[in-house]
């Protein structure tokens, strides 16, 4: 479905450029076929190298790819970034690209956010505006280059500009060259066979944490976590999909960024009997050491200090990902919500325990094992969630154990057999009402 979704948003892209804007060809200028657009926008540019120049109050950054592309470009607050929405780009920039800025820039951050989409996210400084943002072609030796130019802008002409954007719809600096389009509908599927009988198997919702550019924590080494849970996720939908008692829905299967709320929805939507979301922790240099494994429910109120800092972290995925972070409106009755939360919330406290229980007899466990705060992620009022911290990536003891196999295929056992019982005892009892 991924791949059929890909082909659908680069082919509308492909002819979009073709028909509303003049797609930059070196050469001679000739007439392309749709298809033949189609065919070369399916090849991700490929980006080589990142750099900013400038000072506190203009700075310039500049993205060298092997082909022009279409881009979008503006500003968003609380905190301060500028986002620049792309065509899938396969990037290969230098390690640690990125993590340190220069003038207005603090730092960016680059990866997959959709298929067929990829975005760069600068973290400011303080507000400022893109005063020009340009496609440079090919010349003098130089590649196609993506440039930003910014400067630095005081409250008022920050939040003008903005107004300027929601009003417009569109970014205040965006020329025909630019801009990126919405791609066309696709066209209408052909209708369906007669459908097959409904899957009535409970769904089990299974979410690798992180993901695209956001990146998660990082060990000392090159290890990130949205790679490691990414492995256990699907190792972990492997084990659980051979009983053939359930049916697994992931949030993510590659490395692409997936909005919270985004995430939370896709549990809903499916109806799912559980959700589990995956993580791999790391405390901050010089805040001492710890490990183990945790798991995590949702409450109002942090169940310490240390749980407090994980939500706050991990809430911060969306500003990462250069999302606004406003809460989605609900579209049930504050009452019915309450009330289901605390039905949903007795069964993940339920299924915590179970989890753990499990858990104990072949993983190394936190001291405190079992924790709450709020975690957006974790916030569906009628699906029972948890989140599960693996261990701890500053932890080396336990960062030899997230790359092992062999620790990965035991750790998914235990999980996969408390899963299996805490839903067999919940169908046993929808089956006993009915």
């Amino acid at each position: 479905m991924a791949s059929r979704a890909n082909h659908r948003f680069l082919l509308g892209f492909a002819l979009l450029c073709a028909a509303a804007l003049p797609c930059p060809v070196a050469g001679p200028a000739k007439a392309q076929s749709p298809a033949t657009l189609a065919i070369a926008a399916s090849v991700p540019a490929i980006a080589t190298d990142a750099r900013l120049a400038g000072d506190a109050k203009q700075t310039r950054f500049v993205l060298d790819l092997d082909k022009a592309i279409k881009f979008r470009a503006f500003t968003l607050a609380d905190p301060y970034r500028v986002v620049v929405d792309i065509p899938q780009v396969d990037f290969r920039l230098a390690s640690g690209a990125g993590a340190t800025g220069r003038g207005l820039v603090k730092a960016f951050r680059y990866g997959l956010v959709m298929p067929g989409g990829s975005r760069i996210v600068l973290d400011l400084s303080g507000p400022a505006k893109i005063t020009n943002s340009y496609m440079l072609d090919a010349a003098n030796g130089q590649p196609p280059r993506l440039v930003l130019e910014m400067e630095q802008v005081d409250l008022a002409a920050f939040n003008q500009a903005a107004a300027a954007e929601s009003k417009s719809g569109r970014p205040a600096i965006a020329d025909a060259n630019a801009a990126v389009s919405t791609p066309t509908p696709a066209a209408p599927m052909p209708a369906p066979n007669p459908a097959a009988p409904p899957d009535s198997r409970p769904v089990v919702v299974i979410d690798p944490g992180h993901g695209g550019l956001d990146n998660g924590t990082r060990s000392g080494g090159e290890v990130m976590e949205k790679d490691l849970v990414l492995g256990f996720a699907l190792a972990l939908r492997d084990r659980i999909e051979k009983s053939g008692k359930y049916r697994v829905v992931m949030t993510r299967t590659d490395d692409t960024f997936i909005p919270l709320a985004d995430r939370v929805k896709i549990a809903r939507n499916q109806s799912a009997a559980l959700f589990v979301s995956i993580h791999a922790d790391a405390l901050p240099p010089h805040e001492g050491d710890a490990q183990g494994a945790t798991i995590y429910t949702l409450s109002d109120k942090a169940s310490d200090t240390e749980a407090e800092r994980l939500a706050e972290a991990e809430n911060k995925a969306d500003a990462i990902g250069g999302v606004n972070l406003t809460e989605e409106p609900t579209d049930v009755a504050d009452i019915l919500i309450d009330l289901a939360q605390r039905e949903t919330r007795t069964f993940s406290n339920r299924f915590a325990r179970l989890l753990m229980g499990e858990m104990k007899n072949t993983v190394r466990m936190h001291k405190h094992p079992l924790k709450s705060a709020g975690f957006r992620v974790l916030k569906a009022p009628d699906v029972p969630s948890v989140l599960v911290e693996l261990g701890y990536v500053s932890n080396k003891g336990d960062l030899d154990h997230l790359v092992s196999e062999a620790w990965r295929s035991k750790t998914v056992g235990s999980m996969a057999q408390a899963i299996d019982v805490f839903l067999a005892k919940r169908v046993a009892k929808a089956g006993a009402a009915n």
